[in-house]
């Protein structure tokens, strides 16, 4: 054995900036994601919904903090024009153009979502985003650098169903494919076990966290759960996955379809994400769009500006749903 799981998981842990700074360690995470798809797209496909996924999660984490900055803004007379610059120039570019977009918008969204629903349960899918990483990452780079024997030694028992079995079945495959024989079955095994770390991430890792989100809170993460595949998407096919779009907007808003329940999670999943997901991943290699989107997102600059229209709709009907609670 190389290392110990401990030694794994600090190794993994060092290519990030510390958990205080929240936007930065969100992107460095999408960025490690789309680099080991990359770098690995033969084997890696999880990785690269992943890149996705955590991209659409900074998004959530950056308005969290625009969120409660127009409070502070509007009631705080000591602020002036320079401090308000030196916020947006913090936030860089991408998350100035949101910042601004949210800005526009009316005090009392700011208010009920900062004080009723966004910032305990966006909480929650911060530590859902950081576990995910900490749960995955350091298999991947163990099997990178010391083979599936290295997975072996080190899984928990709650990590043989999923994690340990994606794994034997991305080697099963890894092996067809540098022999060149049944490509096919190769390719079908490494799908599958890519799935199984899928399953593994929605039901270890995310079940526990939904669980702590707020009778509200489901309402708003179904309708801000989406991954949007943007220009990675080949011309002529669907790029966004969208949780409340698939199964409507009633259905979500009465909670007949909640996220955080992992058979309405799991059911989006195989019904709209990961068919949207194999368009991207099997057109890679022809749509330039692809390799510009995963540059992007490896380098850290994820295209928030193409969510904030979503995410600013979401937010549009929080006091709606306030009032609705509250009779």
């Amino acid at each position: 054995m190389l290392r110990s799981k401990e030694e794994w998981k600090t190794a993994a842990e060092s290519l990030l900036p510390s958990s205080e700074r929240i936007v930065e360690r969100n992107r460095a995470i999408t960025a490690h994601y789309a680099r080991l798809y990359l770098e690995h797209r033969d084997i890696y496909k999880w990785a690269g919904m992943a890149a996705f996924a955590s991209s659409q999660v900074g998004v959530a984490l950056a308005f969290s903090e625009m969120i409660q900055t127009p409070g502070r803004m509007m009631g705080d007379g000591s602020r002036n024009n320079k401090s308000e610059k030196g916020f947006f120039e913090d936030l860089g570019g991408f998350f100035a153009g949101a910042a601004k977009t949210l800005l526009s918008m009316p005090v009392s969204v700011y208010e009920f979502a900062a004080k009723n629903i966004l910032l305990n349960d966006l909480e929650e899918i911060r530590k859902g985003n950081n576990a995910i990483y900490n749960d995955i990452a350091w298999a991947h780079m163990a099997y990178l650098e010391g083979g599936l024997g290295e997975i072996e030694e080190n899984v928990s028992d709650n990590e043989h169903e999923f994690l340990l079995s994606g794994f034997q079945m991305i080697d099963k495959g890894a092996s067809l494919l540098k022999s060149g024989n049944d490509l096919p079955r190769a390719e079908r095994l490494i799908r599958e076990g890519n799935i199984k770390l899928l399953r593994h991430e929605q039901i270890n890792t995310l079940g526990p966290v939904f669980e702590s989100i707020s009778p509200q809170g489901c309402v708003v993460v179904s309708f801000g759960s989406e991954l949007n595949f943007g220009e990675a998407s080949p011309p002529g096919y669907a790029s966004r996955a969208s949780f409340a779009d698939h199964f409507g907007y009633f259905e979500t808003l009465a909670g007949n379809k909640d996220i955080t329940k992992a058979e309405h999670r799991w059911q989006w999943i195989e019904e709209n994400v990961l068919p949207a997901w194999y368009v991207v991943d099997e057109g890679f290699g022809t749509c330039e769009g692809a390799t510009k989107c995963f540059s992007s997102l490896a380098a850290g600059e994820p295209n928030i500006l193409q969510q904030v229209s979503h995410f600013a709709s979401t937010l549009s009907f929080l006091p709606e749903l306030g009032q609705q609670n509250r009779k």
